[in-house]
């Protein structure tokens, strides 16, 4: 499940970032450096500044070479990635070593799973997720891209998630439950039942709180 990755360049350089850095150094894999919209004065991985996100004119190897979208923002995350993807550039996963991913289980690209995750059988994992420490994702479950499941969060069997969403630190979302896109799911919130697209749900059990539909 793991892929065999030399050396990558993050894009994005601030909180989420490091925990991205700290995983790809910790699997063996050599940071190039970052691209970012400004040079970081705080820089605690001695990173090489190499420019802005923008391809346009930039030598043949830097193009080429394995990117990972290190933004913990789900917009921003994912409007970068489609802009670079639909430029031919590859997208790496980052995956800390103590993640428990089934072999039977289909992940996407650009992904940053972190530290005691579990991802059971035949689960789906888009493009560009974020699976955030200690979150459990069960079996058979289907995560859009550019997804966020927070640290400690648990979707039970058959839960489906849609593209762009949310999913708060510590939230349960029950069996077999569907979510769209675009939602947020409080901290702590426990999903008792569907929630449509563009929905703020939150409490125990869950309420909706705002519809932006």
């Amino acid at each position: 499940m793991k892929e065999s990755v030399s050396e990558v360049i993050l894009v994005g350089y601030s909180g989420h970032a490091y925990v991205v850095a700290d995983i790809l150094l910790q699997s063996g894999v050599k940071i190039k450096g970052y691209v970012d919209r400004i040079e970081k004065d705080f820089n605690p991985f001695k990173l090489n500044y190499l420019g802005t996100d923008n391809l346009d004119n930039r030598e043949d190897d830097f193009v080429t070479s394995r990117f990972i979208v290190a933004i913990g923002d789900n917009s921003i995350r994912g409007r970068i990635s489609n802009s670079f993807k639909q430029k031919g550039v590859q997208l790496t996963n980052a995956v800390h070593p103590s993640a428990i991913i089934s072999n039977k289980a289909s992940l996407g690209s650009g992904l940053m799973i972190m530290p005691s995750v579990v991802v059971n059988a035949f689960a789906q994992i888009g493009d560009g997720v974020i699976l955030n420490s200690n979150c459990t994702v069960e079996h058979e479950c289907v995560v859009g891209s550019y997804v966020h499941v927070a640290p400690g969060a648990i979707l039970a069997g058959n839960v489906t998630i849609g593209d762009y969403t949310f999913i708060g630190a510590g939230a349960v979302v029950k069996q077999g439950i569907r979510i769209g896109k675009n939602v947020v799911i409080g901290a702590g919130c426990v999903v008792l039942k569907d929630v449509g697209d563009n929905q703020t749900v939150v409490g125990n059990p869950g309420r909706l709180l705002k519809d932006n539909n």
